[in-house]
């Protein structure tokens, strides 16, 4: 096999021992895939051992001059570098493979798993075992948490024939005269003079209460209790609260409302 290669600053055309008809050809058929590249360079020729005739070395000054090489001179060539190579790897001690514990537990393992894939295949079974996805979790039920009912505020008096109701509580800023009425869930606060009809707890809680500042109510009620003449009571200079207490409709000083409710409490407990 005819070489060219680099070396230093110019080419080294290697022909070795074989056939100079053959490597000649080889060289031109070389060159003749880069025309022009090589132009310009000074190439040696390392031949076999016993040289070249005048005649062949004519003929190889003549090809690498028409690429525009010239051929500064000839050297006897070394041993060919595949042959070499072959020679040097031949002289190599060989070495056994030696496998460790860990890829050697493997060996069973990849057989196994080539016939489980040629079982699989001649039942008419996917090569890999496909595991079905497991089931979604169903979803939390969503909890709504409970919404209180709104307070209903009104700001005025209240004259006879007019109503307000709401599931909450009422408030109202103003009076509540005589023949007016308020019904809620909830508690029942007026700031000013109650004298109309008040119902607190209207849906059954005998916990809701009712405020005013003059509490002077025709007709009083708190869940299903209805107070005995609430309204015979004479007039009172301070703020009183209804409750329920023993079973029954009490009205007491605001500031003594809070004890109420508390033994309420304790008792219930």
């Amino acid at each position: 096999m005819a070489v060219l290669r680099g070396k230093g600053l110019g080419l080294e055309i290697a022909l070795g021992e074989r056939d100079f008809e053959e490597a000649l050809a080889e060289l031109q058929s070389k060159l003749g895939e880069r025309p022009g590249f090589y132009s310009g360079t000074q190439a040696t020729a390392a031949v076999g051992r016993e040289g070249l005739p005048e005649e062949q070395l004519a003929r190889l000054r003549t090809l690498l001059s028409a690429n525009g090489i010239t051929l500064e001179g000839v050297t006897a060539a070394q041993p060919d570098d595949g042959e070499e190579l072959a020679r040097r790897r031949a002289l190599r001690p060989k070495r056994e493979l030696q496998l460790s514990d860990a890829a050697r537990s493997l060996v069973p393992d990849f057989e196994g798993a080539r016939k489980d894939i040629a079982n699989r295949r001649s039942r008419g079974e996917s090569s890999v075992r496909r595991l079905a996805p497991a089931p979604e979790p169903e979803p939390a039920p969503l909890e709504i948490p409970p919404v209180a009912p709104a307070t209903l505020y009104h700001v005025g008096t209240l004259r006879g024939g007019q109503a307000l109701h709401n599931v909450g509580n009422i408030v109202v800023i103003g009076d509540v005269n005589p023949g007016a009425e308020l019904i809620a869930g909830g508690d029942i606060a007026v700031f000013g003079s109650l004298r109309g009809v008040a119902h607190a707890g209207a849906q059954g809680d005998a916990g809701a209460r009712v405020y005013a500042v003059d509490l002077s109510p025709t007709q009083l009620r708190i869940a299903t209790l209805i107070a005995a003449d609430a309204g015979a009571r004479g007039a009172r200079k301070e703020p009183e609260a209804a409750c329920v207490q023993n079973e029954r409709i009490t009205i007491v000083p605001l500031v003594s409302a809070e004890r109420f409710a508390k033994e309420t409490k304790e008792k219930v407990e």
